[in-house]
């Protein structure tokens, strides 16, 4: 039996699943419909939204269109980028981390509004449900989910199309026939996954990538860029200060430029399955490795390495929608505090794929030339005391020699 819901905040994309959607919301459910869409950056006009929402009825007034780039990268990306999260060591998590802000916002409109349920387009096999889904409860437990998916019987493309024509809605001509793969995008990256990238021995086409020129095709001479750092915090490209999302913006120019970026990967999905994808992130690749780079300077050893214990524990809870719980707060929390002396700066080299680090300097480094010479180091460091430093820790190693297998 179909709950009682008299109005319905829906993430809306104008796209035509999200349209359907949004026709199906007021047949089934005969209630009132708001539209969110979200500007993270995607790089798509986001006004044909708009007319799409008030051609299908929507009031202007209940039609948000919001541009969430500055905060996505402030409060998302840059906190996720000092944990050195990397899911499964190779993902820099680029649609996970998008979740959260758009499920914290449209709790906002709907409280905004008065509505007492919320909406999304993900599909039933897929993590994106289980991270709106999470995301709305911990903010409102109370809140109504429908998701359509989940619901309905129309599952093909042939079917949602039927549906939209069937109730005037336009159906742009690129989306009629078989849709080669599926993309998303914000300001971090895009993805794409599904028809012909599900076989994982099939190299990806050079027509699914969008965000990066081929690696083969980039410039034949490197290009060094500097970042400035502050508490962790990427503040400055080659000297000129800049906020939170104009550096991702740049360093997306520059990563496109040298085709940084790309990763083919088979991942393990928080439902249960293997899915093979295709995610390029360019600036969000550079700005990592310079991160990594300028907390090899100012980090102590424990923290560095107890960082990176944490790293993959906060990158899974990233992944599986879980960014408003405690432990992923209480993870946060190590983390910044281990950011209060990650400043300076790091020079990198881009060339042909790749983004290197080729030099790093900051006014609260640990690293002393002076105790690491291989030249006289006048007295920083007395060589003979290693010999007891090796001794004690072969003590346990000897015992266990002598006692024999």
């Amino acid at each position: 039996m179909t709950q009682s819901v008299n109005r319905v905040v829906l993430a809306f994309s104008g796209g035509l699943d999200t349209s359907v959607i949004l026709k199906w919301l007021q047949q089934t459910y005969n209630c009132e419909v708001v539209t969110f869409t979200a500007d993270l950056g995607q790089g798509e006009e986001l006004e044909p939204a708009r007319a799409k929402a008030q051609m299908m009825g929507v009031k202007p007034e209940h039609i948000f269109i919001d541009d969430l780039r500055e905060e996505f990268v402030r409060d998302y990306v840059f906190p996720m980028m000092r944990a050195n999260a990397v899911y499964e060591g190779t993902y820099l998590l680029g649609t996970s981390i998008a979740r959260p802000l758009i499920a914290k916002r449209q709790i906002e409109i709907a409280k905004m509004v008065g509505a007492d349920a919320v909406s999304h387009g993900a599909t039933g096999k897929g993590n994106d449900q289980v991270r709106f889904e999470l995301g709305y409860y911990a903010l409102d437990p109370d809140v109504k989910v429908i998701a359509p998916w989940r619901e309905w019987d129309l599952t093909s493309r042939t079917r949602l199309i039927e549906f939209a024509e069937a109730h005037q809605i336009p159906v742009s001509k690129d989306k009629r026939g078989e849709a080669p793969f599926s993309t998303d995008a914000n300001m971090l990256h895009t993805s794409s996954e599904g028809k012909v990238l599900e076989d994982p021995w099939d190299e990806v086409p050079d027509y699914v990538y969008s965000r990066t020129n081929h690696p083969e095709d980039a410039p034949d001479t490197p290009e060094y860029i500097t970042i400035d750092f502050e508490r962790g915090d990427g503040v400055a490209l080659n000297g000129e200060g800049m906020s939170p999302a104009t550096l991702l913006e740049k360093l997306n120019e520059l990563g496109k430029t040298h085709g940084i970026g790309r990763l083919d990967l088979v991942e393990n999905r928080f439902v249960g399955m293997k899915s093979r994808g295709m995610y390029e992130t360019p600036g969000g690749t550079i700005y990592h490795i310079a991160h990594r780079g300028i907390e090899q300077l100012t980090l102590d050893r424990g923290a560095a390495h107890l960082k990176d214990e944490l790293a993959p524990r906060y990158a899974e809870l990233i992944y599986n929608g879980l960014w408003f719980s405690p432990e992923r707060e209480m993870l946060q929390a190590a983390i910044d505090h281990s950011q209060s002396h990650v400043t300076g700066t790091v020079r990198l080299k881009l060339y042909k794929g790749n983004a290197w680090v080729v030099g790093r300097k900051s006014p609260f480094s640990l690293y002393s030339e002076k105790v690491v010479t291989f030249e006289d180091d006048a007295g920083a460091y007395d060589q003979k005391d290693a010999e007891g430093f090796i001794k004690l820790n072969a003590l346990r190693l000897r015992l266990l020699g002598r006692r024999g297998a």
